[in-house]
Order: C-alpha cells, then structure tokens, then sequence
C-alpha cells in the first residue's frame, strides 16, 4: 500500500531492551543432541537472551518503550496509542499493551495488542502510522516484545536452538513533507498457517491435561517449507514497497531485515541487490526474537550512530500466518 494521505509520519525515538540470561550455542549442546558448528552454519546463531521465571514480555516491552520515549524526548502523557505487536503475552488479556500503558503512566493513550508472529512490529508501524497520519493520534509508541523461550520446546533440538527474548520500541509522530513512513507492504496467506504454529491453549484446543501431554503449547515448524516461503516473500514485498516509494534499490543506506535465519537475510539481500554492508545483521548475538527482531536491529544502528538525516531504510520481515510485509523510510524531519 503506497503512503497514505494525510501528514506525513516517521520514527522520532527508538529503545530495546534484552535479559540478561546468555544461553550459548554451547549450553544447547548440553541440552540436546546439536553442536555449535551445525548450529551456525545453519543459521547464523551463536547465543540468544533468554528471560528468567520472573520476566514476562510486559517488562521487556515496558523498557524498550521507556528509552524510545527517552529518546524521543516525548513523555508518556503525550501518547496517544500504545500498540504491543507479540505473540507471547502475559496472558489472554488484558492485553500486553494496557499493562505496559499502566506501568508508564500514559494515561490518555489507547492501547492494543497486534498479533502477526515475526512480521507483527511492522503490521503495528503501519497501524500506527496511520492514526498519527489522520490526525487521530499525536504520538504513537509501537513495541514489538517477545519472550519465545516460555513457547520453546527444548526437547526439540530443530527449534530450540533458533528462538531468543527481546523487545523493540519506536516512538512515531509527524515529520516534515518527504520523509517518515513513505510506503509498506503488507501481506499473508493463511492456507500455510500451519506450517508454523502454537497448536493449543486457544479455543480451539483449551489448555487440558492431554495437551500439555502431547506438548502442544510449544511452537511447531516445518523449518524447510517455511524457508523457502519466507525467501521469496520477504524479498517481493521489499521489491514492491520500494516500488510503491519510489525509492532505488541503490539509494538504501541499511535493509534491516527479521532476524530468522543468516541464510534467509542472504538471499533476501542478494534478490534486491543490497551488498552486504548495508545489511544490518544481529542474529548471531540474538537469535529469532519474532516481533522484537526489527526494532532491536534497528535501535543498534541507530544508537550506534550509523543512520544519518535523510537515510532511506527498508524493513522486510516474514512470519507466522504466514504474514510477511515491508516498509520504506526516509529517516529524519522531525518537526
């Protein structure tokens, strides 16, 4: 979907946030038949965080939004819109976004959770945007939150190995004409929704004593078919969202894509024809963090210094649904 009418939207501050838990590639040896070698060969992993017994995505995502809002330098009063993009939340509801509202104080916001596995950060950018675009919002706080490890069969050494905890934060608000959000594409299709899943605990399959068993309450893949899927889906959806900006592949100064696989972003990268040091790449210090992936990648880059006023940034991600989806930036304009 091209930009939408309206003023103009962009990112004025991001925050992320991870436990301090460091689970290596060595402890998953120790844990299940793998090794480090195969683990990193096949996905470019060698650690990812991973939350204590006490740590719920809410916390996370209570961080993250913090330092976007520090580093916004916008107050948790001005928000109007909290959207919480997770597929792990604290419970059924209330959702995760009023218990982050609560705890920041933002009083005057409406807040709701977004639930579109690994491509849910940019679905709530999008969402976002588009209230802060008609006027219905002044500032919005997008947080994408995970804490996969307490969905996370560690019986199952083809998943174990691949998923890790985090939170990523933006804080959306007007910009001048030019820059902001110029473009997303958004996309699904259900029929392969099985492919990757959570098959219990909704009222499909209600929690019972047969289906933590069977554990059913854990995530299912089927790694090979969803890697084919998310190559070609990620790369087409950044195709078209640059299209629908108007933007050159050779004008991207970082593609920062979710972080599911070295292998994915790869080819991804070499379908759009962005060289390797504009790929922004953490995975190997994170692992899959589903919502939470983007706006970690992205917070990095930015507080490293290394997105400058005026940079054209395109997000791309994939996930369950199957979702997937793009976005085209021009970094800056704050008003």
């Amino acid at each position: 979907m091209p930009v939408r009418e309206g003023r103009a939207v962009g990112i004025w501050g991001t925050g992320s946030a991870v436990p301090e838990r460091v689970l290596t590639n060595f402890d998953l040896e120790k844990m299940v038949e793998t090794s480090d070698e195969w683990i990193r060969t096949r996905t470019g992993i060698r650690e990812r965080h991973i939350a204590d017994e006490k740590t719920a995505t809410s916390d996370l995502a209570l961080l993250a939004g913090r330092r976007a809002l520090e580093a916004a330098g916008v107050g948790p009063d001005e928000l109007d819109l909290i959207v919480v993009a997770t597929v792990t939340p604290d419970m059924s509801f209330p959702s995760t976004a009023n218990l982050v509202q609560d705890r920041l104080g933002a009083r005057r916001a409406a807040a709701f959770d977004l639930a579109a596995a690994c491509s849910g950060f940019l679905y709530g950018l999008d969402t976002a945007a588009a209230f802060v675009a008609t006027g219905r919002a002044g500032y919005a706080l997008v947080v994408g939150a995970e804490c996969l490890s307490k969905i996370t069969d560690y019986t199952d050494r083809s998943t174990c190995v691949l998923f890790g905890d985090a939170a990523g934060a933006v804080v959306v608000g007007p910009v001048g004409p030019g820059y902001g959000l110029l473009s997303s594409h958004l996309g699904s299709d259900g029929s392969y929704g099985h492919l990757l899943h959570l098959p219990a605990g909704g009222s499909r399959r209600p929690a019972s004593a047969a289906t933590v068993a069977e554990r059913l309450h854990f995530i299912k893949m089927a790694g090979n078919e969803v890697f084919k899927i998310a190559v070609r889906t990620m790369g087409e959806a950044a195709e078209k969202a640059l299209q629908e900006a108007g933007v050159s592949v050779d004008r991207v100064r970082w593609f920062i894509p979710h972080q599911a696989n070295v292998r994915i972003i790869d080819a991804a990268a070499r379908r759009l024809g962005i060289e390797e040091d504009r790929v922004v790449v953490n995975i190997d210090r994170y692992g899959n963090t589903s919502s939470a992936s983007i706006p970690l990648a992205l917070d990095e880059t930015v507080r490293a210094g290394k997105v400058a006023e005026g940079d054209y940034l395109v997000l791309a991600a994939f996930g369950g649904g199957l979702t997937w989806g793009a976005s085209v930036l021009r970094w800056g304009g704050r008003r």
